[in-house]
């Protein structure tokens, strides 16, 4: 769901269910009582928006404050630079793994029909799509049962990216006048719903009807919710034909200060930082790193090396359609694990 561009995945960190038990403190009243004053302006904001009085009618007088979305969301790892990166292995034996792997080859066999056409027309291929669904909602099995509106209402009241959360509440009042039932606006704590774990944002610029019914309903057809994904990786920049990366061996040998990278990118800078300096396969072949992987990449295709254990364990030639990937979920250990899971449904 989930550093998502703000990123799908931190937010799509786990669906924890709502309380039913909540004990009514005086902190609580009095937060409850700003939220209802705050909402005011919200409603506001949705009306200048051109949001239908009939959809405002029916969502503002049903929203009450959440406090559990806010304790998820501060408990969210805040990207402390100097916090220590844990190894990919076990993080990887849990996400590719042998009952995701399994359960992503039937479904990759249930839905070739629908893939192959996707992938035909957009070029991302079918194994991507798959691995996407399987890593954001295990194949649909999980999604999400929060209020998103009364989640998204209630974190931008709190304030710590209010700007993020007010744009995606009354985004999603916008899927409401669009004809989104009310009651499809489940997911995270953070706001993203279906199976592709898509903000309202992004459902209203990149949701496809994926099975020609008219409808784009990423919540209960997967024709719609793999055509969305597609979409995404499209709109993001996916090139055809071109392998996310591969496995490589790295010679003990290697200079690492001589190949790091002087790039600082705008966002997510700290899981960039980790990728070395852009080289060609044929260049990094030259330099005595090994493919152990496949497929490979060919020779002309630049790529950036990364070592998410450290020297001499398992590295990663990574090629542009990586960073496609970080674009759905900002992560080296989402978007590692993707590509594998992918390639192991694909075999």
């Amino acid at each position: 769901m989930r550093y998502f561009l703000f990123s799908a995945a931190l937010l799509v960190a786990a669906a924890v269910p709502q309380s039913s038990n909540l004990v009514v403190t005086p902190a609580l009243a009095q937060d409850e009582s700003g939220f209802q004053s705050f909402l005011a302006g919200l409603r506001g904001q949705a009306e200048r928006q051109g949001i239908s009085r009939r959809t405002l009618d029916s969502v503002i007088p049903t929203l009450s404050y959440n406090p559990r979305v806010i304790e998820l969301d501060r408990a969210q790892p805040g990207g402390a630079t100097n916090s220590p990166i844990p190894a990919f292995a076990p993080y990887k034996a849990r996400h590719v793994d042998a009952a995701r792997i399994n359960r992503g080859r039937a479904k990759y066999q249930q839905l070739r029909g629908n893939l192959s056409r996707i992938e035909r027309e957009t070029g991302v291929p079918e194994a991507i799509m798959v691995a996407i669904y399987g890593h954001e909602t295990n194949y649909g099995s999980y999604t999400g049962d929060f209020d998103l509106l009364r989640a998204l209402a209630s974190l931008a009241y709190e304030g710590r990216r209010r700007d993020l959360f007010t744009a995606e509440f009354l985004a999603a009042l916008k899927m409401i006048d669009q004809g989104v039932p009310r009651g499809r606006l489940v997911g995270s704590w953070a706001g993203a719903t279906g199976y592709p774990q898509f903000l309202p944002s992004i459902y209203l610029r990149l949701a496809k009807d994926g099975d020609g019914d008219g409808r784009k309903d990423i919540w209960t057809s997967e024709s719609d919710a793999l055509a969305s994904i597609a979409n995404y990786f499209v709109n993001a920049g996916w090139r055809p034909n071109v392998p996310w990366g591969v496995a490589v061996r790295v010679p003990a040998r290697l200079d690492r200060n001589a190949i790091r990278s002087k790039l600082v990118s705008p966002r997510c800078a700290r899981v960039h930082d980790r990728h070395s300096q852009w080289k060609t396969v044929a260049e990094w072949k030259a330099l005595g790193v090994t493919p152990i992987g496949y497929p490979v990449p060919r020779d002309s295709e630049l790529a950036s090396l990364l070592e998410p254990d450290g020297a001499g364990q398992t590295a990663y030639l990574l090629t542009g359609n990586y960073r496609v990937i970080l674009d759905y979920n900002c992560s080296n250990f989402y978007a590692l694990s993707v590509g594998l899971l992918a390639d192991e449904v694909a075999r």
